[in-house]
C-alpha cells in the first residue's frame, strides 16, 4: 500500500481508502458478515482510513467500523461527517449544542474518544458563507474530540469558500473521469493551501465498472433507483449528475481504459490517484471482492500525457454537456 500525506495534517492515509455508505444502506441489500470481511481484507493490505457519516444507514456503519478497528484505534483512522440527521438549512443544525451532540453521538457509536477527521455533510452554501459553524469546530478540536475538520462539498465554488477558512483541512469531492471540473481551479487552490483532498463516488455509482447496461435495474432502497432525478439529494451524487441511459452509454466509449489495467474499475481509480492533488481516493464497497478490485489499482498502470489528454477531450465534449445539479 502506498500512503500519502493528508494535506498539512500530521496524518498519512493509504492512497486507496475506503468509503462505508454502501455497507450501511442506501445501495441495496447489504450483509454485515460480508462487510466486516471487506473491512478486515482492507486493514490487512494496509488501508488505514475510512470515511464514513452518522446518516449512513443511521449510523449503521460507523458501528461496524467500531467492530472491525477495536483495538487499532491508534493505527486506523476514521472521518465522520454531520448535519443531514437535521435540517440542513436550518442555522440550528450547526450550533454548537447541535454539532456537539452530532459528534458525541458518532463517538459513541465508533465507540472512540477522538474523531480524527469530522466533516460537515455537503451543507448549503449559506452556511458555509455564513462561518459560524466553523468557529464550532474550532471549540471541538480544542475539547480534543476531533483531531481535524473539512468539509464535504457539491460544487467548486462551495470548495473555494471553503479554503477561506484557515483551518479547514479537507475538502472531499465528487472527482472521476465523468467529474473533471475540480482540476481547474478547485484542486490547484487546495494543494497550494495545504488541504488535502478526498476524491467520493469514484466510479460514478457503478457506471465506471462498465458492468452496467441500460436494461439494468437496482432495489427500491437503493440510491440509483430512488435518488436517479434527483428526488432525495443532489442528483450529483448519483451516476455523477448524468442520466442513466446516458451514463451506460459514455461508460461503454470508455472500455479502452482497461487495457493494462485489468478492468475499467481499477483504470478508473488509477486516474484519480494520477492526480498528485488527491489525498486519497474512497470507493464504496459491499463485498470482499470488491474490495480487492479496488486495491489493484494502485499496482495498475499510470496513464500517458496522450491519454490523459483524450480524457480530459471526452469529458469537456461527450459528458460535460450531458451533467445535471450543483457543479
Amino acid at each position: 500500500m502506498k500512503y500519502r500525506q493528508l494535506g498539512n495534517t500530521e496524518l498519512k492515509v493509504s492512497e486507496i481508502s475506503f468509503g462505508t455508505w454502501a455497507i450501511g444502506g442506501g445501495w441495496g441489500a447489504a450483509n454485515d458478515t460480508e462487510a466486516l470481511k471487506g473491512l478486515e481484507r482492507a486493514m490487512k493490505a494496509g488501508v488505514n482510513f475510512f470515511d464514513t457519516a452518522d446518516v449512513y444507514g443511521d449510523g449503521h456503519s460507523e458501528e461496524l467500523l467500531a467492530k472491525a478497528t477495536k483495538g487499532r484505534e491508534d493505527e486506523i483512522h476514521i472521518a465522520s461527517k454531520f448535519c443531514r440527521a437535521g435540517d440542513i438549512h436550518d442555522p440550528a443544525a450547526y450550533s454548537n449544542e447541535a454539532v456537539k451532540a452530532y459528534c458525541e453521538n458518532s463517538l459513541r457509536r465508533l465507540e472512540r474518544e477522538r474523531l480524527d477527521l469530522y466533516q460537515i455533510h455537503c451543507p448549503p452554501k449559506h452556511i458555509l458563507e455564513d462561518g459560524r459553524v466553523f468557529q464550532v469546530l474550532d471549540t471541538l478540536q480544542q475539547e480534543g474530540k476531533i483531531r481535524h475538520y473539512g468539509v464535504s462539498v457539491e460544487t467548486v465554488e462551495e470548495g473555494l469558500i471553503c479554503l477561506q477558512q484557515p483551518n479547514v483541512r479537507t475538502l472531499q469531492v465528487i472527482f472521476n473521469i465523468f467529474r473533471q471540473k475540480p482540476l481547474e481551479e478547485l484542486l490547484p487552490k487546495a494543494k497550494a493551501n495545504g488541504v488535502g483532498i478526498l476524491a467520493r463516488l469514484p466510479l460514478a455509482s457503478g457506471l465506471l465498472t462498465g458492468k452496467f447496461t441500460k436494461a439494468s435495474t437496482f432495489a427500491e432502497d437503493d440510491h440509483r433507483r430512488f435518488n436517479r432525478e434527483g428526488e432525495k439529494f443532489n442528483v450529483g451524487e448519483t451516476f455523477a449528475g448524468l442520466p442513466f441511459e446516458k451514463g451506460v452509454e459514455l461508460s461503454e466509449a470508455l472500455n479502452w481504459i482497461a487495457e493494462g489495467r485489468g478492468n475499467m474499475t481499477r483504470g478508473a481509480l488509477r486516474w484519480i490517484l494520477d492526480h498528485k492533488e488527491v489525498s486519497c481516493v474512497i470507493p464504496g464497497f459491499k463485498t470482499v471482492n470488491q474490495v480487492e478490485d479496488n486495491l489493484q489499482a494502485s499496482e495498475s498502470a499510470y496513464y500517458s500525457k496522450e491519454e490523459m489528454e483524450q480524457l480530459k477531450l471526452f469529458y469537456q465534449n461527450q459528458v460535460l454537456p450531458h451533467i445535471r445539479g450543483g457543479y
